[in-house]
Order: C-alpha cells, then sequence, then structure tokens
C-alpha cells in the first residue's frame, strides 16, 4: 500500500508539474508582489526606516519570504478547488489510485513552487544588496524552517480548497496571512511599536520565525525564538493536518 502511494504520488505529482511548467504565469504572479514589496520598502520607505543595524534589506528579507511563502500557498486552495469543480476528483477515484495520493500531490506541488518562488526572490535581495554570513548549516536551518512553515500553511490552505463555494473563497483566506508580518518584527523593531500591538507583535508566530531567520542570516546565536518557531510550525501543522483530513475524507466519501 505504501509502496502504492508513494508511486502515485510520484506519477500525480508529474502531472502536475507538468501544469506548472506550461504555466509559469503562477509563479511569476506569486513573486511580484513580494518582490515589488522588497523594492519599496528598500529604495522608498527604507531610509526612514530605523532597524539598530547596517543593511535594511537584511533586515526586511526574512518578512519578504515569510510574504512569498503566504502569496503562494492561495495557489494550492485555487488549484485543489479548480480539480474538485473540474472533477478530476471523480475521475481518478474510478482508477487504481491511492486516495491520498490525489491530496497529497497538491502538497507536494505547493512545496515546489514554493521553494522555486523563494529562490528567486532571494536572488533578487542578492542584486539588490543582500548579504549573508551564515555558512551552510545556517542556510540548510533558515530552508527547513520555511519548509516546514510553507507545509503547515499548505495543509492549511487544503481546507479552504476542499471547502469553498467559488474560487475567490478558495484563495482570500490567504489575505489575512499575507499582511500578518506587518504586525510583526518583519519590517520594523517591535518595541518601536505601542503597547498593545507590541504585545499582539512580539506573541504571533510570524515574529518568532522572522527572528530566527534573522539570527541565521546574520551567523549570530539563535535564542529561544527557534523554539517558538518550531513550536508555533509544528502545531499549526498538526492542526491544519487533521482538520484536512476530515474534510477531504468526507468530501470523497
Amino acid at each position: 500500500m505504501t509502496k502504492h502511494f508513494f508511486g502515485d504520488t510520484a506519477v500525480l505529482l508529474g502531472r502536475s508539474l507538468r501544469h506548472i511548467s506550461r504555466s509559469p504565469d503562477t509563479i511569476i504572479t506569486t513573486v511580484v508582489t513580494p518582490i515589488i514589496m522588497l523594492l519599496l520598502f528598500v529604495y522608498v520607505l527604507g531610509g526612514a526606516i530605523r532597524t539598530g543595524t547596517g543593511s535594511y534589506v537584511n533586515y526586511l528579507l526574512p518578512g519578504i519570504l515569510i510574504i512569498t511563502i503566504a502569496s503562494g500557498i492561495a495557489y494550492t486552495a485555487y488549484r485543489l478547488f479548480s480539480d474538485l469543480q473540474g472533477g478530476i476528483f471523480e475521475r481518478f477515484q474510478s482508477m487504481p489510485i491511492a486516495r491520498p495520493a490525489v491530496l497529497w500531490v497538491h502538497v507536494v506541488t505547493s512545496l515546489v513552487a514554493n521553494l522555486i518562488s523563494l529562490v528567486v526572490v532571494v536572488l533578487v535581495a542578492l542584486v539588490m544588496g543582500f548579504r549573508s554570513s551564515a555558512g551552510v548549516l545556517a542556510w540548510l536551518a533558515v530552508v527547513g524552517i520555511l519548509m516546514l512553515f510553507t507545509l503547515a500553511l499548505t495543509w492549511l490552505a487544503v481546507i479552504p480548497g476542499l471547502t469553498a463555494k467559488s474560487v475567490d473563497g478558495a484563495s482570500a483566506f490567504s489575505y489575512p496571512l499575507i499582511f500578518l508580518p506587518f504586525l510583526s518584527s518583519a519590517f520594523v523593531p517591535t518595541d518601536t511599536m505601542p503597547g498593545p500591538v507590541r504585545a499582539f507583535a512580539e506573541h504571533q508566530p510570524v515574529t518568532s520565525i522572522v527572528n530566527t531567520i534573522r539570527d541565521l542570516f546574520t551567523g549570530q546565536p539563535v535564542g529561544s525564538d527557534i523554539w517558538t518557531a518550531l513550536a508555533w510550525c509544528i502545531g499549526a501543522l498538526v492542526v491544519a493536518y487533521v482538520f484536512a483530513d476530515i474534510t477531504y475524507r468526507r468530501r470523497i466519501s
């Protein structure tokens, strides 16, 4: 059964990746917003923002990477909704295909597509002056945290993808996620914020994730933020996976 599941997932993943390769505008659209924000904040607003660090692009990039992921997972919900409306799920159910594979292929596709988007954004940041003293292990840790965060949000995206009544409804859930970094340490230090806003910013998941990635990029010792970030990501992943799995089983039953 396990071999059957992995084989079916691999075949369906090839189909999904071919669709993306034939429609590169999906990834282009996903990275356009983060890149525009990167340009805007660095070249227009960056001179007026004091972070207490050197280059503002170095300070800003971790938050932009989070926004890139939040933008990308909206397409997971959209693709899932489109397959449901197009009758692909029913067609697959009539074939000898492992049922979980039909859902998992969307999750793996999201990881691949978001990884490509993240690489593009980092390359643009390098052109803009981003520099990192991180070693290989630190870079691998950054990639691991970003992929874990992507996985958690992807399973969250599966739920509206399976339950939405319209295309707009399938992708609209990502909008609050895109704006959540604005209420964190992604753009400015939290100690510059008024009391209630600062309290929220310091105790929401994006701040701990951004702080961890920023420390890894600069080669600084990583404090307790990494454990908070991992707890948020793993907790969100477990909860989202359970609800997504329940929703999927009800949908195909």
